[in-house]
C-alpha cells in the first residue's frame, strides 16, 4: 500500500466539483462505499465507470518495478480519471482507496449523455481530463515499448502510441542499461523485440497497430449491417462528418489508418481557427471532436485502414487492408495528405529517432533544451518552429525558397521575424543527416551558391509538402494528375456513365462515385486550412441526406 502524498492538488487539471454539480451527478449515480486498500479501477483492465469522491481519501497510482507511485490523492469532491474515461480506453493507472469513505459512481454512457445537457460541468470534466492526459504523456506513464531505435517496428510503434496521444515511455535497447534488466526480467530475448509490457503484466511480442488498438479499447467491431453514413480518415474534415452525421441520426462509422486528428493533429498550435483566440494544440481540437463525436453515437475504430472501394445496387462497400468490409448509404472521403518524406542521407536511418514529420508534445520530449532545425516554408513548419523554441535554445527554419511569404501566413511570420531564437535560413536545403546513436549535426546547402555548412542540429523536423492519401481510390474513384480527388462539376465529363441513371449532375462535393463526397485536403482545389476542412464535412453530411432522399424514390421512378 503506497504512503498516501500529504495534500491533494487543487489546479485545472485536478479541479474540485461544487454541491451543484455533484447533485447534477448524483442523479444518474450510486453512492459506494469504500475500504481502505480496495481498488476502484486497475491499469490495463477495462473500466466503465466515472467516480467522484464524496468523503475519505483515494490514490491513483503507477506500478513502476513492483511498486505503486502515487501520481495523484483525490479528496472529497474531487473525481478520478482521464480522458479515456470518455473515449472507452482501458485504464493507464489505478485507484485505490488510501483511507475510507464514499464515492459516487456514474456509468461512461451516462456521463456522456450528461454532460452534453449540463454544458459547464462537461467543459469542466473534459478540460481536467486533456490537461492530465498531457500530464500523463510529459511523465512518461503508461505502457512499454522496449527496442531499438534503428528496429522499423519500434518506430512503427512509436508513432502509433504518438500519433494516438497514448501515455507510454520507451526503453531504447541502445541505450538503456535497464532496458536489458527488464527483458530479463520478462523472460524475452533481445531478438524477440520490439515489445509492449502492458502494465507489468502482459507481454505482446512485436504487436501489430491493430493489436495495440484493441488491448487498449482504440479498435472497436464496426456494426453488421448497412451504415447510413461511413467516413473514411478522422481528421477535422472527416471528425467533422461524424459529429453532423451522428447527431442528425444516421449510423455513423469512421475509420482512420493511423490516428484521429489527421494532419491537424500533428500540429503544436493552431491560432487562426475561428472561436480560439488564444489558440488550441491539433491534439486538443481533435480530442475534443472525438468526445464529440461519441457522444453523439459516432463509430470510431482506429486503426482501421480502407483499401479499395465499390459500389454494389447503389450502396458503397469499402474494403479494409485486414480483409474485412463495411458498407453504406454515404461515404465521406476525408483521408487527407501526407507530409512527403525528405530525401538525403541519414535521413530514412534516423525516421523516429531524430527525424519527425510532426512537432507536438511526444516528438518535443526527445530534444528538449537541443538545438533542432525545421524544415519548410507552410503553416506548419512556422507552428512547428514557434512551438520548439519554447525550450530549445535555436530553431533553424530551413526554407529552399526565397519568401516567407509565399506559403506562410502573416501573423506566423512576424512572430518568427521577432523570436530571438528561430533563425531562419532561406534558400537553403538540406543535404544530410549525420550522427552515430542519433542525429548529431545537420549539413546544408545554400542551394543558389552551393556553399555547405554542418548546423549542430540534434534533432530535424521536416513540413515540406504533402501528397493526397488517395491509392486506395484510384481503381474507383477520377483522380487529377496529383492525385487529389475532383468533385462536382469537375467529374461530370470523366465519370458520365455513372450519372445517367440519377438524370442529374454530381453534387457540390461528390466524386466520381454518386453518394462518395470527398472533404478536406484529399479535394482537388481545396483550400488548406482546418476551418475549411471542417466546412466541408458539415457540408458533406447536408449533401448525404439529398443522395438518401433520391435513392428512396428511385424505385418508384423506375
Amino acid at each position: 500500500m503506497p504512503t498516501p502524498t500529504p495534500t491533494p492538488v487543487v489546479d485545472d487539471a485536478y479541479p474540485l466539483l461544487t454541491d451543484d454539480q455533484i447533485a447534477i451527478l448524483r442523479s444518474c449515480g450510486q453512492v459506494r462505499s469504500l475500504r481502505e486498500g480496495e481498488h476502484l479501477f486497475r491499469a490495463g483492465e477495462p473500466s466503465e465507470e466515472f467516480f467522484v469522491v464524496l468523503s475519505g481519501t483515494v490514490a491513483v497510482v503507477e506500478a513502476r518495478d513492483d511498486q505503486d507511485e502515487i501520481v495523484q490523492l483525490h479528496g472529497p469532491y474531487s473525481f478520478l480519471g482521464e480522458l479515456g474515461v470518455l473515449e472507452g480506453q482501458t485504464p493507464f493507472l489505478s485507484a485505490l482507496a488510501s483511507t475510507p469513505g464514499d464515492v459516487l459512481t456514474v456509468g461512461s454512457a451516462a456521463l456522456r449523455d450528461l454532460l452534453s445537457r449540463e454544458p459547464a460541468l462537461g467543459d469542466l470534466i473534459l478540460r481536467a481530463y486533456l490537461l492530465r492526459r498531457t500530464m500523463l504523456v510529459g511523465a512518461g506513464a503508461g505502457f512499454r515499448i522496449i527496442g531499438s531505435a534503428f528496429s522499423p517496428d519500434t518506430r512503427r510503434l512509436l508513432e502509433f502510441a504518438a500519433r494516438n496521444r497514448l501515455p507510454h515511455r520507451w526503453a531504447d535497447l541502445e541505450k538503456d542499461t535497464e532496458a536489458e534488466v527488464l527483458l530479463t526480467r520478462l523472460g524475452v530475448t533481445p531478438q524477440e523485440t520490439p515489445v509492449v509490457v502492458w502494465h507489468d503484466r502482459r507481454v505482446l511480442r512485436n504487436p501489430s497497430n491493430a493489436e495495440l488498438a484493441r488491448v487498449i479499447g482504440l479498435r472497436t467491431q464496426t456494426a453488421a449491417g448497412v451504415c447510413d453514413l461511413m467516413v473514411v480518415g478522422a481528421g477535422p474534415g472527416g471528425l467533422a462528418a461524424a459529429v453532423y452525421g451522428a447527431s442528425e441520426g444516421l449510423s455513423t462509422v469512421v475509420l482512420d489508418a493511423v490516428a484521429t486528428g489527421g494532419q491537424a493533429g500533428t500540429s503544436s498550435r493552431i491560432e487562426n481557427y475561428l472561436g480560439f483566440p488564444a489558440g488550441i494544440s491539433g491534439m486538443e481540437l481533435a480530442e475534443r471532436a472525438v468526445v464529440q463525436a461519441n457522444r453523439f453515437g459516432a463509430r470510431i475504430s482506429v486503426p482501421a485502414e480502407a483499401a479499395g472501394i465499390e459500389q454494389r445496387d447503389g450502396t458503397s462497400v469499402v474494403r479494409l487492408a485486414d480483409g474485412g468490409t463495411v458498407a453504406a448509404d454515404n461515404v465521406v472521403v476525408a483521408t487527407g495528405a501526407r507530409y512527403r518524406r525528405l530525401t538525403a542521407p541519414g535521413v530514412e536511418r534516423f525516421e523516429g529517432a531524430g527525424v519527425h514529420y510532426a512537432a507536438t508534445l511526444w516528438e518535443a520530449r526527445t530534444c528538449r533544451l537541443d538545438p533542432v532545425a525545421v524544415v519548410g516554408g507552410g503553416n506548419s513548419a512556422g507552428q512547428a518552429a514557434l512551438f520548439l523554441a519554447r525550450e530549445s535554445p535555436a530553431v533553424h527554419l530551413l526554407v529552399r525558397g526565397g519568401d516567407l511569404a509565399h506559403s506562410m501566413s502573416r501573423y506566423l511570420i512576424d512572430r518568427i521575424e521577432r523570436h530571438p531564437r528561430i533563425d531562419v535560413r532561406l534558400h537553403t536545403e538540406v543535404r544530410e543527416v549525420t550522427g552515430e546513436d542519433g542525429v548529431e549535426s545537420v549539413v546544408v546547402e545554400d542551394n543558389r551558391t552551393g556553399e555547405q555548412e554542418v548546423l549542430p542540429d540534434r534533432a530535424l523536423f521536416v513540413f515540406i509538402g504533402a501528397r493526397p492519401a488517395t491509392s486506395w481510390l484510384a481503381d474507383a474513384v477520377t483522380l487529377d494528375r496529383r492525385g487529389f480527388v475532383p468533385t462536382g462539376q469537375d467529374v461530370v465529363h470523366a465519370a458520365a456513365d455513372l450519372w445517367k441513371p440519377l438524370a442529374r449532375a454530381p453534387l457540390a462535393l461528390e466524386t466520381g462515385l454518386p453518394g462518395v463526397f470527398a472533404v478536406g485536403d484529399v479535394r482537388s482545389g481545396s483550400v488548406k486550412r482546418v476551418a475549411s476542412a471542417v466546412g466541408e464535412g458539415a457540408m458533406a453530411v447536408r449533401l448525404a441526406h439529398e443522395h438518401r432522399g433520391e435513392q428512396a424514390a428511385l424505385p418508384a421512378e423506375r
